[in-house]
């Protein structure tokens, strides 16, 4: 189990996803965020299409202390944008543990998923990666 860090003081225990999480982040009064936690597991990937309707982001996760894993990311990713629902959806991969000693720089992640050609995919904004 790992931890997380807010701006606060506080330190969060973490564990990666079983199945999904669902939580809405209520901004301001007019403007509420439904973020669904979906688990990266390969049991879990068949049912993601499930949860793509009405989605009006896509932030996918990666583990930027684990260069090896980088070549599957690349692969389920391009998969999941290949959704016909995911046409037009902005792309924000987070580049997490990017706090560890061993962590590939953002540009090094950006490569290993092949995200600068993904600047021609039609109606797709350029992918940003934090």
């Amino acid at each position: 189990m790992g931890h997380a860090q807010s701006s606060s003081p506080q330190v969060m225990e973490t564990s990666p996803t079983i199945g999904f999480n669902v939580g809405t982040l209520n901004l301001d009064k007019k403007t509420s965020l439904t973020v669904w936690d979906v688990g990266g597991q390969k049991s879990m990937r068949d049912n993601w299409r499930h949860y793509l309707d009405d989605c009006q982001a896509l932030v996918f996760v990666v583990d930027s202390s684990d260069p090896a894993r980088l070549p599957e990311a690349q692969k389920v990713l391009k998969k999941v944008l290949s959704e016909k629902k995911l046409e037009g959806v902005p792309l924000m991969v987070l580049a997490n543990k990017n706090d560890l000693p061993n962590a590939m720089t953002i540009q090094q992640v950006s490569t290993q998923l092949l995200l600068p050609s993904m600047r021609t995919c039609v109606g797709r904004s350029r992918p940003a990666v934090v």
